[in-house]
């Protein structure tokens, strides 16, 4: 390191952060003695695009008033992430107007490639040690960018908040670079899953985060943790004359759920709260429209929407509760009528669907503590009884990592370590086919 740059070493000591916050300002760069500062608005992740796994090379050719590039953290692997610049200083980082309104981070790369013309490479060395850095640094810029997404009450699914080098050029804010997607692809990983990561993140941590408390929200997205036994338990204690049909489509909240993404007990708690556990007293849609989250219903008197079968009543609702929890791409065509109308990615946590508790004011009602009341629902549900539960496993799939597997099945991507030791691992390496055990 460089002699005349400041040196802190943090240990992050709170829940669910295991990284090293190491500040080694860049104190003789241009960049840094310009002084500028910005109004953060989000984040850009960058790939160094070179075999260089030391963030230490990177630090001293660019601690100095000629250098040419300067970003505000490098990641390493083993937990390791050098803060470069404050926070909410302009950086030099992606060449283009995102300067002025994300923060800039590298990760170091494996120095088992070798680059064979712009974002083109081959391996050169034992293809585990690669995999094992990509990943490595993967989970560590997932820490830090829920981190400073807390910090800033930024929220990673909104559209354009957490973005690539390539997705930056793509927005017309950055130089026309490749990376991450050119070394995180060859190994399952992409954007998409990255922020979905670091919004897990955000709810499992339990540092200083701003008021809205997004560590202790619930997301939308993900897994169900209710089965439908369960549902059907808590529909026949609260309304003991519920149609036979009603009972028949519950599989349908889960289904269709699984193929959007979202929590489909979720779903079902909504529509539970919309039409009175499916009695419709008091609801302004019936049994008959397939309609059991109010869609349409704007207003005093409005019949709301109506959808031919009961599971496309369903996947509506479940398109419209993506539309508003995520950015991503719906998998089936869009049956949702008032999917165009939302701001996507508005309301990633199911407390945010009531517009007077969402930090932008929008969300699906505007009743008081709407999202809560989906949440007291949910809680009930899942305290019914489900006798037969599916054993705890996950058949591993092709581009699988322990990471996404623990994202995807647990909730949190910093569970893979629980995974790992669980069914004896040696290393993060897993294959096709392979059966793990889960933990509870």
């Amino acid at each position: 390191m460089e002699a005349g740059a400041f040196f802190l070493a943090q240990k992050m000591e709170r829940e669910g952060f295991s990284m090293n916050l190491i500040q080694n300002y860049l104190t003789q760069s241009g960049c840094y003695r310009a002084g500028r500062t910005i109004s953060v608005k989000g984040l850009m992740i960058h790939s160094v695009g070179c075999p260089q796994p030391k963030a230490s090379a990177f630090i001293n050719n660019w601690n100095k008033p000629e250098a040419k590039a300067c970003v505000h953290a490098i990641v390493e692997p083993g937990g390791n992430v050098y803060q470069t610049l404050p926070w909410n200083h302009r950086g030099w980082h992606c060449g283009g107007d995102g300067n002025n309104t994300h923060i800039g981070v590298e990760m170091t790369e494996p120095a088992t490639i070798r680059y064979t013309g712009g974002a083109n490479w081959t391996e050169t060395g034992d293809g585990s040690n690669t995999r094992e850095h990509v990943l490595a640094t993967y989970q560590n810029a997932v820490e830090l960018f829920a981190y400073l997404c807390l910090q800033y009450g930024l929220n990673p699914l909104a559209d354009g908040v957490v973005i690539s080098h390539s997705e930056g050029h793509k927005r017309g804010l950055a130089s026309n670079h490749g990376d991450v997607e050119h070394l995180w692809s060859k190994f399952g990983l992409s954007m998409a899953q990255f922020r979905r990561d670091i919004q897990a993140a955000m709810v499992a941590g339990e540092d200083s985060a701003p008021a809205s408390g997004t560590q202790k929200f619930t997301a939308v997205m993900g897994k169900a943790a209710a089965g439908i036994r369960q549902m059907a338990a808590y529909l026949k204690e609260k309304n003991p004359s519920v149609e036979k049909s009603v009972l028949d489509m519950l599989p349908f909240y889960l289904s269709e759920g699984e193929a959007e993404g979202v929590r489909g007990d979720i779903a079902f708690a909504q529509s539970c709260l919309e039409t009175g556990n499916f009695t419709f007293s008091g609801s302004a849609v019936t049994l008959g429209q397939n309609n059991f989250c109010g869609m349409g219903v704007t207003g005093n008197g409005m019949k709301g929407s109506s959808f031919d079968t009961p599971q496309l009543g369903i996947r509506a609702q479940v398109q419209h509760l993506k539309a508003y929890a995520s950015t991503e791409a719906l998998q089936n065509p869009c049956i949702d009528p008032r999917f165009p109308y939302v701001m996507r990615g508005c309301a990633p946590y199911v407390e945010w669907l009531g517009i007077q508790e969402n930090p932008q004011g929008r969300g699906w009602a505007a009743g008081a503590g709407y999202g809560r009341k989906i949440l007291s629902i949910l809680d009930e549900v899942l305290g019914m009884p489900d006798t037969e539960k599916e054993a705890p496993t996950y058949t591993v799939k092709r581009n699988d990592t322990l990471w996404s597997i623990a994202a995807g099945q647990l909730g949190n991507g910093r569970r893979y370590k629980e995974i790992k030791e669980l069914n004896g691992l040696a290393s993060d390496v897993i294959f096709a086919g392979q059966v793990l055990k889960l933990p509870d």
